[in-house]
């Protein structure tokens, strides 16, 4: 099944292409997120954004509540880029692919490794959402897609973690039984 996404809209005068880079620092509870266009621009300031079942129930309502109008008055092609940190990006990463919005998680350590030219590192939640949305405007077009899992896919990676997670518990548990 194919997903329309916004279709770029180009400035009738000037006919220039507007993209929008959404950058989201995922956090346990909430994600600070940043809307930036190329040369610096800043749509929109960091701003926070809870977790919470209201603000991400996947409507198109609850996404504009959670994103303060910033996401509604957008012109041109728009993209979030988010961290893949477990399972906390994935409420939000559903709830915007859901409204219809282009969504790519990436590695950790890719991001890490962008754009450290810097002698400083200093470590912000509205840093990090920041440098996110400048490596998807970096990587705009090499950008990977989120595609939700289906149901069972989650249920298995959830019984394997757990499966694992057993039999670690069972080594260290004959361990402890052999030495005492």
């Amino acid at each position: 099944m194919s997903k329309v996404w916004n279709t770029p809209i180009t400035n009738s005068i000037i006919g220039e292409m507007y993209i929008n880079a959404v950058g989201i620092d995922v956090s346990k509870g909430k994600s600070m997120v940043v809307i930036v266009q190329p040369f610096g621009v800043v749509v929109a300031e960091p701003f926070g954004v809870s977790h919470d079942g209201q603000a991400l129930s996947g409507a198109r309502e609850g996404i504009c509540e959670a994103f303060p109008g910033e996401m509604k008055l957008l012109v041109g092609e728009t993209r979030a880029v988010m961290e893949y940190t477990g399972a906390y990006y994935e409420p939000i990463a559903n709830a915007l692919y859901n409204a219809g919005i282009f969504v790519s998680a990436v590695n950790p350590l890719l991001i890490n490794d962008f754009d450290t030219n810097c002698v400083r590192k200093v470590k912000t939640d509205k840093r990090d959402a920041f440098k996110i949305a400048n490596y998807a405007l970096s990587k705009w077009l090499e950008l990977r897609e989120y595609i939700p899992d289906e149901n069972t896919r989650k249920m298995l990676k959830i019984l394997n973690r757990r499966y694992t997670q057993h039999n670690k518990l069972l080594v260290m548990h004959l361990t402890v039984t052999k030495m005492g």
